[in-house]
């Protein structure tokens, strides 16, 4: 039996030919027993496939091994027209907390200005988290699993990450960005581990995906523009959150955001945004619709009053301004009997916010409570909504 090997491969395509180049990080000196530190092994290969040329430069994190890396930093450009990591295999962070090289590293796996970044594959990245989560670190003393900033044409798809020790996936200074058919799972009860979080990015799109974190499924942050979220399967973990903006009288911007066809199950929240009193900006154009609710706690939240443990509520002198705000559609139950709060500052007050086809019941078959404070809007619904807005 004879075995060919090819490190270059030519792909016929109807639109010409495509040159991908392929680069093992086995042939890179990577062992793969879980045990032994592959980092130089990653960094030797991405060196290689970055600097590689082509159409497609391909680093690949092979199945049936299990490769342990330190925080990591995998920088472009890169001389292909795309780069791929085609993960297949298992990448595990250290052990615990003491045993990463940099233990105040706030990221792990970091990528950053690669234009054409393909992250795809059946494998799993385990941050490993449980000694960051024992140890009460606040969220700015733990590493995020994978940061990617400033790599537009992205695209994310297939993967599975799991206990990342804070959020798992940071998307920041991206634009054109496609997530799709990835798993991200840590417990509950798991401090701050969002598991997508989005700032100062354009055009994202993020779909078929499931979210079970013990924080935000995803949470946007300031900067963003054009996010569109589509069934997600969120919980548990804290629903899908724009927000929070306005800290420390930050200005924020936030537009343009489409969040549907979405189910929050067994979420502390649902569909969310949170600003801090005495913040300034705008967060505006923001739906969501055809969302099921499974016993979630509270399926509809605008809090202006946000403040998070640790902080000291200011005197309110500003507001993010929120405009042009939609829950079109929400159906399924509750387990809280206040279970919309619209509670909006009376400094800007919540503008042109329309609720319809809201049908959310208690377990008990009961209607659910609405408390509206600052708001001004309007709903078709007769009985759950109406009462809501004071200029209908």
């Amino acid at each position: 039996e004879i075995i060919l090997r090819f490190s270059v491969s030519v792909i016929f395509l109807c639109f010409g030919l495509v040159n991908s180049q392929n680069y093992s990080v086995l042939d890179f000196d990577a062992t793969g027993d879980g045990q032994t530190d592959d980092s130089n092994a990653f960094v030797k290969t991405w060196n290689a496939a970055c600097g590689g040329g082509g159409d497609i430069s391909i680093l690949l994190i092979p199945a049936g091994r299990t490769f342990l890396i330190q925080p990591i930093v995998f920088n472009g450009p890169c001389r292909s027209s795309n780069t791929k990591v085609q993960l297949e295999g298992v990448i595990i962070a250290p052990s615990n907390k003491e045993a990463w090289s940099n233990p105040n590293s706030r990221m792990w796996i970091k990528f950053s200005a690669v234009l054409g970044l393909v992250i795809v594959g059946s494998g799993t990245i385990n941050g490993r988290g449980s000694s960051f989560w024992e140890q009460n670190l606040k969220a700015s003393q733990r590493p995020t699993s994978l940061h990617i900033s400033k790599c537009d044409n992205l695209s994310i798809s297939g993967i599975t990450s799991v206990d990342s020790p804070k959020n798992h996936i940071s998307i920041a200074a991206c634009t054109n960005v496609a997530i799709s058919n990835i798993r991200l799972f840590a417990p509950e009860d798991s401090p701050n581990t969002d598991g997508i979080d989005i700032s100062r990015s354009t055009n994202v799109n993020i779909f078929d995906s499931t979210i079970q974190t013990g924080d935000d499924c995803i949470a946007i942050n300031t900067g963003n523009t054009n996010i569109n979220i589509t069934r997600i399967n969120c919980g548990p973990g804290h629903g899908i959150s724009v927000g929070s903006l306005g800290v420390n009288g930050g200005n924020a911007a936030v537009s343009d955001v489409q969040v549907t066809q979405c189910t929050f199950n067994q979420t502390m929240n649902g569909a969310r945004i949170k600003t801090w009193p005495g913040g300034q900006g705008y967060a505006r154009n923001i739906s969501f619709e055809n969302i099921t609710l499974i016993n979630a706690k509270n399926p509809i939240i605008i809090d202006q009053q946000y403040i998070d443990k640790g902080r000291v509520y200011s005197a309110e002198k500003s507001a993010v301004a929120i405009s042009n705000i939609k829950f079109i559609d929400f159906r399924g139950t509750t387990s809280k009997k206040n279970a919309i709060k619209i509670d909006c500052s009376a400094t800007t007050r919540c503008k042109d916010v329309l609720m319809n086809g809201i049908n959310i019941t208690m377990a008990d078959g009961k209607q659910p409570r609405v408390d509206c404070k600052n708001v001004d809007g309007k709903s078709e619904d007769t009985i759950l909504t109406h009462d809501c807005f004071e200029n209908i």
